[in-house]
């Protein structure tokens, strides 16, 4: 990365801190005055040994030499703690928006985004990255400035007392710089890569967490242990290198200071011995070099945690700048009729050769039932998630009521679509949260009440211990199958939407839950127009037409006796499911 790049990324970084301004500009009043009492105790140091011991009139009394001291270090607490106060206070805020800011991005990212992002990284960005960016926006600005001004006091005091001595101790300044311009590149290139790393290790961890029973049955803990020691591995090397180059910096700082001291203190023992200075004078001067040190130390420190930071601020506005959803569209569409329209539809996947769709087209009328059938592979989910636009078509158009998907907002698009996946979706959060979720917040206790009844769900609440109340668990952990099924199925009773999509909406449920759902399902379907995604005989043979789509093209479209009598694909796949369910039957 260039120094201009570099500029500009760090003054990105310092825009989150601008609207704290005032908090900040005091936390800078804090460290000014901080660093102010710096040169203090050393110019002490020159009257208390020139005048304050010996026969020589002492310049204070005791007490005074005393009050003084304990003044100093007392307005030097006071003035720290100050700054860090409202430097932490700042810096938590950056967080704050930072975090808001990257978790408001992610709710608005298009499904190809979480396609290509593990969740593992995503969490690492949003949960890790961007502690590393306020080090570098507000810790380092402090250490800069603090030590910056402590710096500039001690050496005008320097100058004051010895100007000569002091372009000695100044001469370290280059080497210095060209040292800590040589680690920089390596600790920024070895901090994005403990990031990604990071990444891939919580990826691991989260996997073992959500997949613990599958590793248990199949045996699968060494095999997760081995990727999880390979992953901690990688990151404990990168950690290594980053942390060998950062601690190359300190010893060479203090033997390049060393040498200048050394220096000094022979020079400065000369001037002694020649009568040319005083004890005082010369204790004052070793004291404020010493005191130099601390600070300069601190400054050539600052760029493990700067290049950390400017590393992890490339994770967050990578993140932050991400595409969102194309949302172009200006209709805002009302309760629709249900009229939908697929004109020559294509769709191919990045990772894939052959087209996922293929020239689709298909017509369904309002209020109309149509099951999708056919081969696994044959594009029955990719059309149905081009509803909602997760994803765009390549070609062809997708119409609801006359109108191009791609010309409704967003919004009212999806107001008028429910949905029902094979795989329930629950949050850690009550059965009543989960029904009236979003949108559908504001629902009063007997809408919801209604919805549940309707899904046949009530059962099974009211055995719960607080009923609509009770905290379901992460992704309904605590609850079965079909009592999942049935919640995701009043969610959308209550929604209430024109167009219905169901995936496999029965599959988890036994038999005799099945029955009392699907009857649920028949009073949600009518009137309503429903594209049903189906392997079971029962869901096909209520629709009113089945489409049988095979490598993205609809090759049979008709009533179930109409394709049954055509002896095609769908006679095939219907007498083999015919045979399954006669069996488990």
């Amino acid at each position: 990365m260039s120094m201009r790049s570099e500029r500009a990324l760090y003054a990105r970084l310092m825009s989150y801190v601008k609207p704290y301004w005032k908090v900040f500009a005091l936390s800078v009043l804090g460290m000014v005055a901080a660093s102010a009492t710096e040169p203090l105790l050393p110019a002490l140091l020159k009257p208390l040994l020139d005048k304050g011991f010996g026969a020589g009139e002492a310049a204070w009394s005791p007490l005074t030499f005393a009050v003084l001291i304990v003044g100093i270090m007392a307005a030097r607490g006071i003035f720290t703690f100050t700054s860090s106060y409202f430097l932490n206070w700042v810096s938590s805020k950056v967080v704050l928006d930072l975090r808001e800011a990257m978790f408001s991005r992610l709710l608005r990212f298009p499904a190809k985004y979480f396609d290509d992002n593990t969740s593992g990284a995503l969490l690492s960005k949003v949960a890790y990255d961007v502690t590393n960016v306020t080090a570098a926006a507000t810790n380092v600005l402090t250490v800069v400035v603090k030590d910056s001004l402590a710096i500039v006091g001690l050496l005008g005091f320097l100058l004051y007392v010895d100007w000569k001595l002091t372009l000695i101790a100044l001469a370290i300044a280059p080497p210095i710089a060209w040292t800590v311009r040589m680690v920089s590149h390596r600790l920024r290139r070895m901090s994005r890569e403990s990031q990604r790393q990071t990444g891939e290790l919580v990826n691991v961890l989260q996997e073992a967490i959500e997949c613990h029973k599958v590793v248990k049955v199949f045996g699968g803990q060494d095999y997760e242990a081995g990727r999880f020691r390979h992953g901690a591995q990688a990151l404990r090397g990168f950690t290594m290198r980053a942390g060998t180059s950062a601690a190359m910096t300190t010893p060479i700082t203090h033997i390049f200071a060393a040498v200048a001291l050394s220096i000094i203190i022979y020079i400065a023992m000369q001037d002694s011995l020649a009568n040319r200075t005083t004890i005082g004078t010369f204790a004052a001067f070793v004291a404020a070099m010493m005191m130099l040190l601390a600070p300069l130390k601190r400054i050539t420190e600052i760029n493990t945690p700067l290049q950390r930071g400017l590393a992890a601020a490339e994770s967050v506005f990578e993140m932050i700048d991400a595409p969102v959803e194309q949302d172009s569209g200006t209709v805002k569409l009302g309760r629709a009729r249900g009229e939908l329209t697929f004109e020559r539809v294509r769709l191919t996947y990045p990772t894939r050769k052959e087209p996922a769709l293929d020239g689709i087209d298909l017509q369904i009328r309002p209020g109309e039932t149509v099951a999708l059938v056919g081969p696994s592979g044959g594009g029955k989910t990719t059309l149905v998630n081009l509803l909602p636009r997760f994803y765009s078509p390549d070609g062809g158009r997708v119409l609801l009521d006359g109108h191009d998907l791609q010309a409704l907002t967003l919004d009212s698009l999806r107001a008028n679509v429910a949905l029902v996946s094979q795989e329930v979706v629950l949050f850690n959060d009550s059965i009543f949260a989960n029904i009236a979720y979003g949108g559908m917040s504001g629902a009063s206790e007997k809408e919801v009440v209604a919805a549940a009844e309707a899904a046949h769900a009530m059962s099974f609440i009211r055995e719960t211990p607080e009923g609509l109340n009770t905290l379901i668990g992460e992704n309904g952990l605590r609850l079965s199958g079909g009592q999942r099924q049935r919640l995701a199925i009043a969610r959308a009773l209550l929604k209430n939407a024109p167009v219905l999509v169901l995936d496999e909406a029965t599959s988890a449920l036994d038999s005799e839950s099945e029955r009392a759902v699907q009857a649920a399902l028949d009073v949600l379907m009518r009137g309503r127009t429903t594209v049903v995604i189906a392997h079971r005989l029962s869901t096909i043979e209520r629709a009113d037409r089945i489409a049988v789509l095979e490598r993205g093209r609809v090759v049979e479209l008709g009533g179930h006796a109409e394709l049954l009598a055509a002896e095609g694909l769908y006679a095939r796949l219907y007498r083999t499911q015919y045979a399954v369910d006669r069996a488990a039957a």
